[in-house]
């Protein structure tokens, strides 16, 4: 199927950037390139945009949309490469850098990359399809304890132990080998009084094991520091988060680039000698119109946090 993904609060991080019209910046998930467009939009011919992205698929759509651009390069890898990347093309530091975390329509879309739990497909969930480690090993690999640990802190999941319970008995008859046959057996551990008040409830769990594969949140908080310090003097770096996971991480990096102090409160003045990295532009996230939500109802979720690097 054709790539596509609508961008989550396109404007407002656009704007958030405050790009400047002969300046470098980073897409660090570029998908089909609809935030990179907006940039490059805006940039002159001494402007520079590169766009990053470890799903093969996004880089051969979002190459095609971007393709009447000369001043772009688009690079697939994982954002968390992003110093040696940008060390690979002779650049040192760059004026902004953008970050949406959310699963595109597109690989929501594509019954076939497992990552929907509204259609029956192979248990894949891999954003990078190099990745030999798919969604299946992780369900028939991983031991039921730690089964329960994933469900439980990054899917938020109530009946982690209850499913990871029925997961382990059910695989002991042969692998699970399928979305749907996932679903079932999350349904199963679920009581139906509890699913009616409540959305689809393979949510978490298919949340929980796509993280926990992708790595997600590790990449995140491992990443975040290293993108300030590759700001220059007043550059901005804008995060769209989708869940209440990500968007802790973000604020309390971003709360800590800003007021770095450690000393005791009640410390005439400071000793630790932490300097503060920039400010934090969004005192309270970006949230999505009501506008936006009624015309991308995958848009609800998400924040949008924005830091600007000191000048």
């Amino acid at each position: 199927m054709e790539y596509d993904h609508r961008s989550v609060l396109l404007q407002e991080t656009i704007e958030g950037l405050c790009i400047r019209p002969e300046g470098t910046y980073v897409d660090g998930t570029l998908g089909g390139g609809g935030h990179s467009c907006c940039i490059l939009e805006k940039l002159n011919d001494q402007g520079r945009l590169i766009g990053i992205d470890q799903d093969g698929a996004a880089v051969a759509a979002a190459g095609e949309r971007l393709e009447r651009f000369t001043n772009v390069t688009i690079i697939r890898d994982n954002y968390c490469n992003i110093r040696q990347i940008l060390e690979s093309l002779n650049i040192q530091m760059v004026d902004g850098i953008v970050l949406d975390l959310g699963v595109s329509s597109y690989q929501l879309d594509t019954p076939e990359r497992g990552f929907s739990y509204m259609s029956d497909a192979p248990l894949d969930m891999r954003m990078d399809q190099r990745n030999p480690v798919t969604a299946a090993d992780i369900v028939n690999g991983y031991s039921q304890s730690d089964l329960t640990r994933i469900l439980r802190v990054y899917g938020e999941e109530k009946f982690a132990a209850n499913i990871a319970k029925n997961i382990a008995a059910a695989r002991a008859d042969g692998p699970i080998r399928t979305t749907g046959e996932l679903v079932g057996i999350i349904k199963a551990s679920i009581p139906m009084k509890v699913q009616k008040t409540m959305g689809h409830p393979a949510k978490q769990t298919f949340q929980a094991i796509r993280i926990e594969l992708n790595h997600e949140l590790g990449v995140l908080s491992d990443s975040l520091d290293t993108m300030i310090d590759l700001l220059k003097p007043g550059g901005r770096l804008a995060v769209i988060t989708f869940h209440s996971l990500e968007d802790r991480i973000v604020k309390n990096i971003f709360k800590n680039a800003q007021d770095p102090c450690t000393c005791p409160p009640d410390f005439p003045e400071c000793v630790c000698g932490k300097v503060s990295k920039g400010r934090i532009i969004t005192r309270k996230p970006i949230v999505p119109s009501e506008a936006e939500m009624k015309l991308n109802p995958r848009s609800k979720s998400a924040k949008l946090r924005i830091f600007c690097k000191k000048l």
